[in-house]
Formats: C-alpha cells, structure tokens, sequence
C-alpha cells in the first residue's frame, strides 16, 4: 500500500490566499489521484505540526525550508496556475517516495 503523505497548507496569516491555494491543491491532488492529504492553517500551526511537507506562497519557501519544524517546504508562485502546482507536487512525490 502506497504511503499517503500529509501536508500543512498556510501563509503567514492563514486568510484568503493560502484557502484558495488549498482549494486548487486539492483539485490538482483530485485529478491526479495523488497521494496528498491536506489541512489548512497559518504559520502558527507550525507548532506541533507531524507532517510531511508545507505548502505555501513562493516568497515563504525560503524561510520556511529553514525553520526546523518544517519538514519540507514547496512554494507555489501562481496561487491559480494548476499546472504549477501539479508539477511541483509530482516532483515533490518523486523526491520523496519510499
């Protein structure tokens, strides 16, 4: 059985562009049957965060890839642009597949 992986999607104050960016992400987990599960929150729910990976706006990445509570991070840099996003999870899944 495949591992289904869990991922945070959040940006600093977890409103109305990481909601939209977690609306498209799971379209794109939908329609290419990935193996992503998502929640959605703000930077604070970093704090005690288990999962594998963290979904935010591009201009995060940086910071977030160097906090050590994140396991991994990707950043998205078109919070509509689908094809992005299906591209970055798809590599993401083949870094990281077990």
């Amino acid at each position: 059985m495949a591992k289904t992986y869990h991922a945070l999607i959040c940006c600093r104050a977890g409103m109305g562009s990481s909601m939209m960016l977690k609306i498209k992400i799971d379209q794109v987990i939908k329609e290419n049957n990935l193996p992503v599960e998502t929640e959605h929150g703000n930077l604070d729910s970093l704090i005690g965060f288990t999962g594998d990976l963290v979904i935010t706006m591009s201009d995060l990445t940086d910071e977030l890839n160097a906090d050590e509570r994140v396991p991994s991070a990707i950043g998205i840099t078109n919070i509509v642009d689908k094809a992005e996003m299906k591209q970055k999870l798809e590599a993401w899944l083949a870094e990281h597949a077990e």
